[in-house]
């Protein structure tokens, strides 16, 4: 009991810092200008679409595992690591230099989650994670690819 408390609580975070990702790239995907607009208005859609996706997959798994998920934005914002919004529209390197930050605090807490799976041997939430990751690392890559000069 106490090693799925466990997992549930670092599903949480995971969850949390998915929803803030996800809405930061949805804000992102409305409000981006510049000369990149349109390459990066579809990137952000792309990725804000595929965490959306993966929100459903976590909070299955929470469930799955006999806790129930957060019944909030409010819950899932608290449980996050990632800040949730910016206070002014950033210009487009500021937005893809905010993501790839937020993208490696996603990775360091999926990444923990996954070591307290692993630890409670719950090969269905590695199952989970491990393919999470990899999704992260490569939205990293094509965020951190378009950083202009």
């Amino acid at each position: 009991m106490a090693d799925t408390e466990t997992v549930v609580s670092a599903l949480n975070r995971v969850l949390g810092d998915t929803y803030v990702l996800y809405a930061k790239t949805h804000s992102y995907h409305w409000n981006v200008t510049g000369a990149n607009f349109s390459s990066l208005h579809t990137l952000f859609e792309t990725q804000y679409t595929e965490m959306w996706q993966s929100l459903d997959d976590i909070a299955e798994r929470i469930r799955a595992l006999g806790a129930y998920a957060p019944t909030s934005t409010r819950l899932m914002a608290e449980a996050s690591a990632i800040e949730e919004t910016d206070n002014d529209v950033p210009s487009a390197n500021t937005m893809l230099r905010n993501l790839v930050a937020d993208h490696k605090i996603w990775v360091q807490g999926a990444e923990d989650a996954l070591e307290i799976a692993s630890d409670a041997a719950d090969a269905g939430t590695e199952d989970l994670l491990t393919p999470l990751i990899s999704a992260h690392e490569k939205m990293m890559w094509m965020l951190n690819s378009s950083i202009g000069d």
